[in-house]
């Protein structure tokens, strides 16, 4: 069984950072970045810890589209560098870091009459080029299949709630999809902790150096001070708090969440362009709990950071518009059952639309010897934090390893060494997509009375789900289940319903 973060292996980890264990590497940020740095440094041997003064995956990294991006918008807008590296590090995750959490997602483009000939030619090319970068990433065909155009028929049978009136087939592509962005998070942070690291969730950092910063406990107040051989600021849109000559420009990127009924329960992407955007779409994509998301707005968001972005009335107008464009019966508001909204984390480079400012990172380092990574892509968190530490190794001199990353499963993936090898046969499919390998041992694991018994009627969580994220997967509040471990929470009316028997987990494992 891996090694496990509960509540008591925090109190443990953060009493030895009292009492002076000693750290080369600090890093500060719980999402995908900052997980995977640590994940990195200590499968080099490092001696690592990573403290997030909220959960793991609080900010951005739970506010994605959920997908792994092959860089096919990038390649089009002449970012030639992240498209290739999105295609390679896609491939990564799908055949070897994540196999469990990452699927080939059929990706459609209905050809309406408001689409022109010149329209169809460019998305055909696109995929085409889709192709090649697929190749060249070494990607196999049967991991992702190649695009092609479809009947009239295979289209609605995709994507039923599609308009059928002038409908002349569609355009079939596929991408890499997660089962979910904060499970990710969570798997790289637990696999970090497998390999020695110490994974502190609410816990702020403050007054930070190239050498050494201030912790203190959110539960309890405390504070103390750790020495490390190095600093790593890997915080997000809050990267900015910890080091303030940094300047970011968040964009804020919001989705809607429907019943999956309301588009005939798909399981293809409908994928429309946006009217008068060359290479911009509008996705509504099959998603687990049997909901559908929509979106994905690209629009500023200056001003003071908020710890829970909110959608605004124009992007749900403009995301309704968008989709209702290839749709046989207009969706209304009413039909919306969810939304959430995220920043993105962009390097300020001036004016222009956030949409067309560059998805690069930047690594950065600070007069005070702060290193920090920002920017940057979900798809290419592996890639980033390879950089990061190679810098950081060369530096500051620290002994090392090499990157193992490329080619080191995480927790859940078949060939992770804490994998049961239990058979997964027979075990609920919602389950075994959750949690992989691991799907046996959730069961397992519990203690707790009707452990196969759903959360509430109509959600496929079971109860050993809730229990695993307390004695496994380091939740320690009701918000941490419900919002993060699981995504129950992104439908309000559905969070109600199963806010009790989260506190009953939270209460007995306190």
């Amino acid at each position: 069984m891996p090694v496990a973060l509960t509540a008591a292996r925090r109190t443990a980890d953060l009493q030895a950072l009292a009492d002076g264990a000693p750290v080369d590497v600090m890093v500060i940020g719980g999402g995908i970045t900052g997980t995977g740095i640590a994940l990195d440094a200590a499968a080099r041997g490092l001696r690592v810890a990573l403290v997030e003064k909220h959960d793991l995956a609080f900010g951005t990294s739970r506010w994605s589209s959920k997908l792994v991006h092959g860089g096919l918008r990038y390649l089009a807008s002449g970012d030639v560098g992240i498209a290739r590296r999105s295609a390679i590090e896609r491939g990564i995750l799908m055949t070897r870091n994540a196999p469990h959490l990452v699927r080939a997602m059929p990706q459609l483009v209905p050809l309406l009459p408001t689409m022109g000939r010149a329209e169809r030619a460019l998305v055909r090319a696109g995929f085409l080029a889709g192709d090649a970068l697929r190749k060249l990433a070494g990607t196999p065909g049967s991991i992702l299949p190649r695009s092609r155009r479809i009947s009239a028929q295979a289209t609605v049978d995709l994507a039923p709630a599609v308009r059928r009136n002038g409908l002349d087939g569609g355009l079939l592509a596929y991408d890499g999809q997660l089962i979910d962005d904060a499970r990710l998070v969570t798997a790289v942070a637990r696999t970090a902790a497998q390999y020695g690291a110490r994974i502190l969730t609410y816990v702020a950092a403050s007054q930070a150096t190239g050498t050494s910063v201030r912790l203190t406990d959110q539960r309890t107040g405390g504070s103390f001070d750790v020495s490390a051989r190095v600093v790593i600021n890997a915080a997000g849109v809050w990267a900015g708090e910890i080091d303030e000559s940094l300047r970011l420009r968040p964009s804020r990127g919001t989705h809607l969440v429907f019943d999956a009924r309301s588009f005939g329960n798909p399981t293809a992407a409908l994928t429309i362009p946006i009217p008068g955007e060359l290479n911009r779409f509008v996705f509504a994509m099959p998603e687990q709990l049997g909901r559908v998301y929509l979106g994905l707005t690209d629009e500023d968001a200056p001003g003071p950071i908020p710890d829970v972005p909110q959608p605004t009335s124009e992007e749900i107008d403009f995301l309704l518009a968008t989709v209702n464009t290839a749709l046989g019966r207009a969706l209304e508001p009413s039909d919306v059952i969810g939304s959430y909204a995220g920043l993105r984390p962009l390097v300020d480079t001036g004016g222009g639309r956030t949409a067309d400012v560059s998805r690069e990172h930047a690594i950065v380092e600070s007069p005070s010897g702060v290193i920090s990574v920002i920017g940057g892509k979900l798809t290419e968190y592996r890639y980033m934090a390879q950089e990061v530490l190679d810098r950081a190794v060369r530096s500051r001199g620290l002994a090392a390893g090499t990157c193992r990353t490329r080619n080191l499963p995480l927790v859940g993936a078949p060939a992770n060494p804490g994998s049961t090898r239990r058979p997964v046969a027979g075990l609920p499919a919602s389950l075994v997509a959750r949690y992989g390998a691991e799907a046996p041992g959730v069961i397992a694991a519990a203690t707790c009375e009707r452990p196969t018994e759903p959360v509430a009627e109509g959600i496929d969580v079971i109860r050993a789900e809730f229990e695993y994220a307390v004695t496994h997967e380091g939740a320690l509040t009701v918000e941490d289940i419900v919002d993060r471990r699981t995504r129950i929470g992104l439908v309000p009316a559905d969070k109600e319903r199963v806010v009790d028997v989260a506190k009953e987990f939270i209460a007995h494992h306190a």
